[in-house]
């Protein structure tokens, strides 16, 4: 664990490689069933995925092609470097199992390779999925990463997520059940969500099977529906400053398991999208403020967490 404040990603890369491993991110053209129409329309009321697509990641083009631009990008630099395909962009496991199997091969085909990391829904894993990336698996590193948001079906509800806790739950055990590494993603403001109801997620999520975790702050992005709901009425959102929001992360790490990876705490959107809050900050610095702030409280994750008998 970094400074023993709590267990980062670089940590948990470097006991999986030998050697430097870089995210490649991939846009495969993948919809969502609560975009669709299976579910919903419109998508997640937050959610613009421009705000975290480089700009070598374009659907238009084939994902080799993708994962070739962004080797180019970080090769410079750090010539020896190894990198993984990040199927990131909307739900990277919604089609046909065999479009899905031609899609992740052909990611791996591309020199330099080693891993897959995919970004989905809890509700669209089938089994027959499963099947496939466990025995991928023991072929290659596999990492699945599962939207949850919200442990309250309400705010689920609210922001259109179009799927339950419980579905999140069962996704995570039946993954984990695999042997394959298995991630969540948590907002942390969603509107509704008091710092009480904040603070039960770490619990539920140490008595589950999970390898890593990625928490952001709620941010408000132009032209979703979720700007809107604020334009028309911002009392029903809590907006944290960067201190409160530090003060938020460090109640949430004393009481989660210590051998859940933390691999991120903030999201950066870019500020042509952004409406709030507007930090100012890279997630470097955000960083560095937390372990400052963990130092001097003398705190660390785990702290505070009691192991289910």
């Amino acid at each position: 664990m970094a400074e023993s404040l709590y267990y980062d990603f670089p940590s948990f890369m470097r006991r999986r490689f030998s050697c430097r491993v870089q995210k490649i991110s991939v846009d495969a053209g993948f919809t969502c069933p609560n975009r669709d129409g299976t579910l919903g329309t419109g998508g997640c009321t937050y959610c613009d995925n421009r705000t975290f697509n480089p700009v070598y990641c374009e659907a238009r083009h084939p994902v080799h092609q993708q994962v070739e631009e962004g080797v180019a990008f970080f090769a410079h630099k750090y010539p020896d470097m190894k990198y993984l395909a990040y199927f990131q962009a909307y739900t990277n496991t919604y089609g046909e199992l065999e479009r899905l199997k031609a899609l992740y091969e052909e990611a791996l085909s591309v020199p330099g390779v080693v891993g897959l990391v995919i970004g989905t829904r809890p509700d669209c894993m089938p089994d027959a999925l499963l099947d496939y990336l466990q025995r991928l698996s023991e072929q290659t590193f596999v990492l699945v990463e599962y939207g949850v948001e919200s442990m309250n079906d309400a705010t689920l509800l609210r922001v259109n997520r179009g799927h339950t806790f419980a579905q999140s739950e069962e996704a995570i055990r039946r993954t984990a059940a695999r042997g394959i590494p298995v991630g969540a993603h948590m907002i942390l403001g969603l509107p509704g969500e008091d710092e009480e109801e904040m603070l039960r997620q770490p619990e539920l999520l140490s008595a589950l099977p999970l390898d890593i975790l990625k928490l952001h702050q709620l941010q408000i992005i132009r032209g979703t529906r979720m700007a809107r709901e604020y334009a028309d009425n911002p009392s029903a959102f809590h907006l944290y400053d960067v201190d409160e929001y530090i003060g938020l992360i460090v109640r949430y790490v004393e009481r989660l398991r210590p051998d859940i990876v933390l691999e991120r705490f903030v999201s950066s959107s870019p500020k042509e999208l952004l409406v709030a809050p507007d930090w100012g900050l890279k997630n470097y610095e955000y960083v560095e403020r937390l372990k400052r702030r963990m130092r001097e409280l003398g705190t660390w994750q785990g702290r505070l967490w009691k192991a289910v008998p």
